[in-house]
């Protein structure tokens, strides 16, 4: 028995160096894409607020709080989640609630410092969660309100604007007490 020759292969030009982009007549070549990141839109309150995905952990239906005598008028309790001790607060603690509508969900953030510094979890109120979001603009630094020590830009979602937080910032803002 004869063994099998391989086949001539026909010629094939070699790949394309992508190193420089390609020009058409009258066009400018466009500058390299930023990586899409993906951000956490919700409400609460009045306002509309995003975190990014990465910095958050979940999303919980309003849990059974136990209330922290004395505590600052922000911290609406602390939960249990999964063994884990969670403050909850409200970003939106200036505005005034009525009692027949509380919020209905808790974005659950952690902070995760660089190092062997324990994760920091916080609950964040949310009167209604509208989704994830992804782009790749950078956030609007200029156009973020100098008044909200907690935010760090805004990003603008379809046909309107959110407030950036910063968990660090968040953290520093609303000091929560050691229980």
């Amino acid at each position: 028995m004869s063994e099998k020759q391989p086949k001539p292969q026909a010629d094939v030009p070699p790949p394309a160096p992508a190193a420089e982009p390609v020009r058409e007549a009258g066009l400018e070549a466009t500058a390299p894409a930023l990586p899409e990141k993906q951000y956490c839109v919700f409400r609460a309150g009045r306002e509309r607020f995003c975190l990014a995905v990465l910095d958050v952990d979940e999303v919980v239906e309003w849990p059974c709080l136990t209330v922290v005598p004395l505590g600052p008028p922000f911290l609406r309790g602390v939960f249990n989640l999964r063994g884990t001790i969670v403050p909850l607060i409200d970003i939106a603690f200036t505005e005034v609630r009525r009692p027949e509508f509380p919020p209905k969900q808790v974005v659950v953030a952690c902070l995760r410092p660089e190092g062997d510094g324990p994760e920091v979890r916080v609950g964040i109120a949310a009167d209604e969660v509208i989704g994830t979001y992804s782009t790749s603009e950078p956030l609007l630094v200029e156009e973020a309100p100098r008044d909200v020590p907690h935010c760090c830009g805004m990003l603008r979602h379809d046909d309107r604007l959110a407030l950036a937080l910063d968990l660090e910032r968040i953290i520093e803002t609303f000091r929560i007490p050691v229980v």
